[in-house]
């Protein structure tokens, strides 16, 4: 994502108000520029001063705020942004949009904006469930407003349903995958994350430290920038990525046989799941019970889903992950040589398997390009430009 955006946070009156306190603290850490602008009845929920506070700006709720130099606030704001995010949106505010009613502020800038304009509903099931306010959104979408949500939940009244608003950290997804160049639309790619795990017996397995936030970082940021992205993650704590149609294996041949299944018309494959080697020959029925003094298990080897894919008739453009102890750059240019691979991903072990950063080093025909430490999304970024120039 491109860092200093700029975007104009509109809050209606609801109770879902609070959680634009939060967005606001989650968009400034992520170099997003935040204008807040509130209705009145946005005032009664929570105060312009704590939104001051978090956004670091001046926050406006009148038409006639004379410190805006032209006396012209919903002109001024809006042509400064990249977007304007309506969070929460209530049902009365939706009716003003749908029909172009220009009656306050924030009203006033949404239909004078020359930028683009998401909502994110927040309300009672049955306002959301009733036929006007379908209707409305309905038109909206059509007018081209993105309509974020809502969510299903427990709601303030204490019932359970759809309409309440999606939580900040998931407006802050869709914001980013909104600001994100779409390179690579039109493209499909298949992405392998997470640990494999091998089961010895019903209750034991071998396994490995791998986290899986690389891959599914890899594969939230392939579907921000546009693709149509395939996610078959071994084992992982983490949710599943937005837009990305994921899809669960937890042994080395689960994982295969669900690569093998998806992968035709594929432009491109990324190999980052932390695949298993070996499996047990043979899977106990039941718990192995504690007897001797050691164990033997007879491990066979796993078919290798990079090399096989690398080596299909006609290959999807083919990327690798070496997670290395030791010789780093000298291994992984064996492996990407040994399996034929445009382009291979290098990294030390110790520094990538469960943190939030990695550093890294890309490899391919023209040499070492190695990238400074960074977030995985980040880095996740820098992989896919690569990607993109190299195609």
């Amino acid at each position: 994502m491109q860092k200093n955006k700029s975007l104009v946070l509109g809050i209606t009156g609801g109770i879902a108000a609070y959680k634009a306190a939060e967005l606001v603290r989650l968009l400034i850490k992520s170099n997003i520029s935040v204008q807040v602008v509130m209705t009145e009845s946005a005032t009664k929920f929570i105060t312009p001063m704590t939104m001051q506070a978090l956004s670091g700006k001046p926050v406006y709720v009148g038409m006639w705020d004379s410190t805006i130099d032209n006396g012209m606030p919903h002109i001024e704001l809006s042509r400064e942004a990249d977007a304007i995010l309506i969070a929460p949106a209530s049902a009365e505010f939706v009716a003003k949009l749908l029909h172009g009613r220009a009656d306050d502020l924030l009203s006033t800038l949404c239909l004078a904006r020359d930028c683009p304009l998401l909502v994110a509903p927040a309300m009672n099931k049955q306002m959301w469930e009733n036929p006007a306010t379908q209707r409305n959104f309905e038109q909206l979408k059509a007018d081209n407003i993105a309509v974020l949500g809502p969510g299903n939940g427990e709601q303030a009244c204490g019932e359970t349903g759809d309409g309440r608003m999606l939580e900040a950290e998931e407006l802050l997804a869709h914001i980013k995958a909104h600001f994100t160049p779409k390179i690579l639309t039109g493209k499909k790619i298949l992405i392998t994350a997470g640990a494999t795990l091998e089961m010895i017996d019903p209750v034991r397995g071998i396994t490995n430290l791998s986290s899986g936030k690389m891959g599914y970082a890899l594969a939230q940021t392939a579907a921000n920038m546009g693709a149509e992205v395939t996610l078959v993650s071994g084992v992982s704590h983490l949710s599943a990525p937005m837009n990305v149609n994921t899809q669960y294996a937890s042994s080395a041949s689960a994982m295969y046989a669900k690569v093998m299944e998806n992968i035709q018309s594929q432009d491109i494959f990324i190999g980052v799941a932390a695949v298993a080697d070996y499996a047990p020959n043979e899977i106990a029925n039941q718990k192995i019970k504690k007897s001797a003094d050691s164990l033997t298990i007879n491990l066979k080897r796993n078919p290798d889903i990079l090399a096989d894919v690398a080596n299909l008739p006609s290959p999807p453009f083919c990327v690798g992950f070496a997670a290395e102890s030791e010789n780093v750059i000298e291994y992984a240019t064996q492996k990407r040589t040994a399996k034929k691979l445009p382009l291979i991903v290098a990294n030390e072990v110790t520094s990538a398997m469960g943190n939030d950063d990695n550093q890294v080093t890309l490899i391919d025909d023209n040499g070492n390009h190695p990238l400074q430490r960074a977030s995985k999304l980040n880095i996740a970024t820098e992989i896919l430009n690569h990607i993109q120039r190299m195609l």
